[in-house]
């Protein structure tokens, strides 16, 4: 299959990337604004792709040199001809102080990809809401809710446990307008 490095979108980027990782026997998930991206349909554009694996970073390198990346720094891995850069973010995969219970599975036809649930990925998006007063990402935890299907109540349970209550109902009342 023949691939234009240059016109790549983020869903086909992160199902190549998985398809060489599983190839190698390397589970990593997909985080961060790749994940909004998605699910979004592309209203929102990220420039990278965050994944959390336990994988050892020679694997990992190995599996991503295959794929014509190069490591650029620990964890950072570019191609001249690709748009976007591949992140490996250290585990363990969670959401503030909350791991991540289940993961999503998208199929495409360059593989499957494991990412964020909807609501785990509002979740990672409030979490740079709350802790940091990032607006940018309260915008795009909204974008993801109006998009796709959340558990509302399972936001809450998690906002209130993190200690935010009061902004997940600024949250809630973007997402009803």
């Amino acid at each position: 299959m023949k691939i234009n490095w240059k016109q790549i979108k983020i869903k086909e980027l992160a199902a190549l990337v998985c398809h060489k990782l599983n190839e190698k026997d390397i589970d990593a998930v997909l985080v961060g604004g790749a994940c909004v991206s998605i699910y979004t349909k592309y209203k929102y554009v990220s420039y990278d792709l965050d994944f959390v694996s336990y994988a050892a970073l020679k694997d990992i390198t190995s599996a991503l040199t295959d794929l014509g990346f190069k490591r650029e720094s620990s964890r950072h891995f570019v191609r001249k001809d690709c748009p976007y850069f591949i992140e490996f973010v250290a585990p363990p995969l969670s959401i503030g102080s909350e791991p991540v219970k289940q993961e999503e599975k998208i199929k495409t036809r360059f593989g499957s990809i494991t990412l964020l649930t909807p609501t785990d990925s509002v979740k990672d998006r409030l979490a740079a809401y709350y802790h940091w007063n990032d607006p940018q990402a309260l915008e795009q935890a909204v974008m993801i809710a109006k998009a796709q299907k959340v558990n509302l109540k399972d936001l809450k349970r998690w906002s209130d446990a993190e200690g935010h209550k009061e902004k997940c109902e600024t949250f809630i009342k973007l997402i009803r307008k």
